[in-house]
Protein backbone atom coordinates (compact mmCIF):
# COMPACT_ATOMS: atom_id res chain seq x y z
CA UNK A 1 0.00 0.00 0.00
CA UNK A 2 1.43 3.41 -0.87
CA UNK A 3 2.41 5.67 2.05
CA UNK A 4 -0.28 8.22 1.26
CA UNK A 5 -3.02 5.57 1.39
CA UNK A 6 -1.61 4.12 4.63
CA UNK A 7 -1.68 7.55 6.24
CA UNK A 8 -5.27 8.10 5.10
CA UNK A 9 -6.38 4.74 6.53
CA UNK A 10 -4.52 5.49 9.76
CA UNK A 11 -6.16 8.91 10.01
CA UNK A 12 -9.62 7.40 9.70
CA UNK A 13 -8.75 4.71 12.24
CA UNK A 14 -7.48 7.31 14.73
CA UNK A 15 -10.64 9.41 14.39
CA UNK A 16 -12.93 6.41 14.93
CA UNK A 17 -10.78 5.08 17.78
CA UNK A 18 -10.79 8.44 19.57
CA UNK A 19 -14.56 8.75 19.20
CA UNK A 20 -14.94 5.29 20.75
CA UNK A 21 -12.36 6.09 23.45
CA UNK A 22 -14.15 9.29 24.50
CA UNK A 23 -17.53 7.54 24.51
CA UNK A 24 -16.10 4.73 26.64
CA UNK A 25 -14.40 7.12 29.07
CA UNK A 26 -17.55 9.17 29.59
CA UNK A 27 -19.68 6.04 30.01
CA UNK A 28 -17.25 4.50 32.47
CA UNK A 29 -16.98 7.77 34.40
CA UNK A 30 -20.73 7.74 34.97
CA UNK A 31 -20.32 4.54 37.01
CA UNK A 32 -17.59 5.87 39.31
CA UNK A 33 -18.25 7.42 42.72
CA UNK A 34 -18.32 11.21 42.95
CA UNK A 35 -14.97 12.22 44.39
CA UNK A 36 -12.54 14.79 43.03
CA UNK A 37 -9.51 12.54 43.51
CA UNK A 38 -11.15 9.70 41.57
CA UNK A 39 -11.91 12.14 38.74
CA UNK A 40 -8.31 13.35 38.78
CA UNK A 41 -6.86 9.84 38.53
CA UNK A 42 -9.45 8.62 36.02
CA UNK A 43 -9.08 11.51 33.59
CA UNK A 44 -5.29 11.50 33.90
CA UNK A 45 -5.20 7.82 32.91
CA UNK A 46 -7.88 8.20 30.23
CA UNK A 47 -6.24 11.33 28.85
CA UNK A 48 -2.82 9.74 28.51
CA UNK A 49 -3.87 6.16 27.88
CA UNK A 50 -5.40 6.69 24.45
CA UNK A 51 -2.00 7.00 22.83
CA UNK A 52 -0.66 3.59 23.82
CA UNK A 53 -3.05 1.50 21.67
CA UNK A 54 -2.37 3.75 18.67
CA UNK A 55 1.42 3.31 18.64
CA UNK A 56 1.39 0.21 16.35
CA UNK A 57 -1.02 1.91 13.94
CA UNK A 58 1.10 5.04 13.70
CA UNK A 59 4.27 3.01 13.21
CA UNK A 60 2.56 1.11 10.39
CA UNK A 61 1.39 4.36 8.78
CA UNK A 62 4.89 5.86 8.82
CA UNK A 63 6.72 2.72 7.70
CA UNK A 64 8.86 2.97 4.59
CA UNK A 65 7.24 1.44 1.49
CA UNK A 66 8.45 -1.99 0.44
CA UNK A 67 10.78 -1.89 -2.54
CA UNK A 68 9.18 -4.22 -5.10
CA UNK A 69 11.99 -3.78 -7.62
CA UNK A 70 14.41 -5.97 -5.64
CA UNK A 71 14.50 -9.66 -6.50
Amino acid sequence: MPPRARRFVATLAVVFFLAFWVWGAVTLHDHLPDAWWIDLIFFAVAGIGWGVPLIPLLRWAEREPEDKTRA
